[in-house]
């Protein structure tokens, strides 16, 4: 399909990409691409709680529609139905009256779909689309594995679709106070310094705390930069194993900023190390150079462009995903030795 195939062009665009904080993030050159191809449109997202920080500064958005999906999940554990019932009928009505031309599924899923049919978009192109949503879509744009660049699904989804892809980067705006936030902060630090994204959701995707450590040492008295370490509430209590002794160049802000603030401590870094998670694709985004630590899962391995480089020694298992056979071994993380880990941060330093 090329742009012209699309006629009359759409006025009102709906992109349902709704989780996760890293798949928004590598979703966001869609917005530009739309833009580009289309500019009078008007372009709106459809997003969970958790991520609508990714896009609530993005100019280029007209509005983002967030999805209540935790709110709803209490009121259903709470058996208020009824309350339920009427929320749902009125978030449908309301996201109804928008008067989409196009709904595009970027997630490829029941739910995404389900949202995409709901919007009352005539046309509802989705990109994979399993769990059944390939009969709620009015076309289906085929997944592939044949490209390791960064937001590679989603640049085909934007090609078949026939918009313009040139400078297909991803796209995260901050807000102004979230800005003013990450300059005090680089400011109050005795010299530049790398942050730390040590965190997921998964123990397949980690590296290992010992070598996390001995980072942190060797970044402070080698590279001689301070060091910045960045995770959620829920890793508090693995940040403390990792960083041993707060100093005046070592900080843990675990726990302690919000999302934008986070993403201005990673822009306003001299290097980001982190393993398969948001905030490491955050720091490609935002221009920071990043060294990405994957094994169980490889989401790319080209970055587009953006400063950077992935790690990365595949076994005859890799990626597992999320089935693991290593028995808890992860000998593909495990090959990444806290030597190259530093080496590859002098050269990205070096090149700057």
């Amino acid at each position: 399909m090329n742009r012209s195939n699309i006629h009359p062009p759409p006025k009102k665009i709906l992109i349902i990409r709704l989780s996760a904080i890293g798949d928004v993030v590598m979703a966001s050159p869609l917005i530009g691409a739309f833009k580009r191809t289309w500019p009078t449109a008007r372009i709106y997202w459809m997003v969970e709680d958790t991520s609508k920080p990714i896009l609530q500064a993005n100019p280029d958005l007209e509005e983002l529609i967030i999805w209540p999906r935790n709110a709803w999940k209490q009121s259903l554990r709470d058996k208020r139905y009824l309350t339920l019932k009427r929320e749902i009928i009125r978030f449908v009505k309301d996201l109804r009256k928008k008067g989409f031309s196009m709904a595009v599924d970027a997630q490829g899923l029941f739910k995404s779909g389900l949202w995409a049919y709901l919007s009352g978009a005539p046309e509802r192109i989705g990109i994979g689309s399993r769990e059944g949503s390939r009969h709620l879509m009015t076309r289906v744009v085929e997944r592939t594995s044949a490209s390791d660049r960064i937001s590679s699904q989603y640049l085909l989804l934007a090609e078949a679709m026939g918009l313009d892809t040139r400078n297909f980067d991803m796209d995260m705006v901050l807000a102004p106070e979230a800005e003013i936030y990450g300059t005090r902060f680089a400011s109050s630090l005795p010299s530049a310094y790398i942050a730390l994204a040590p965190f997921t959701t998964r123990p397949q995707k980690h590296w290992f705390q010992e070598r996390w450590t001995e980072v942190i040492n060797r970044i402070t008295t080698q590279l001689e930069l301070s060091v910045v370490l960045l995770g959620g509430p829920g890793d508090q209590q693995h940040s403390r194993e990792i960083f041993q002794a707060e100093g005046p160049n070592t900080v843990n802000l675990t726990g302690k900023t919000n999302l934008q603030e986070a993403a201005a401590v990673i822009k306003n870094a001299s290097l980001l190390i982190g393993v398969d998670t948001g905030l490491t694709h955050m720091g490609y985004a935002l221009g920071t150079p990043t060294i990405a630590l994957f094994g169980a899962t490889r989401p790319y391995l080209n970055t587009g462009g953006a400063p950077g480089t992935v790690l990365y020694h595949p076994h005859d298992c890799s990626p597992c995903r999320r089935s693991p056979t290593c028995d808890g071994d992860f000998t593909c993380m495990k090959a990444i030795s806290v030597d190259e880990v530093i080496e590859t941060a002098q050269s990205l330093l070096g090149s700057q």
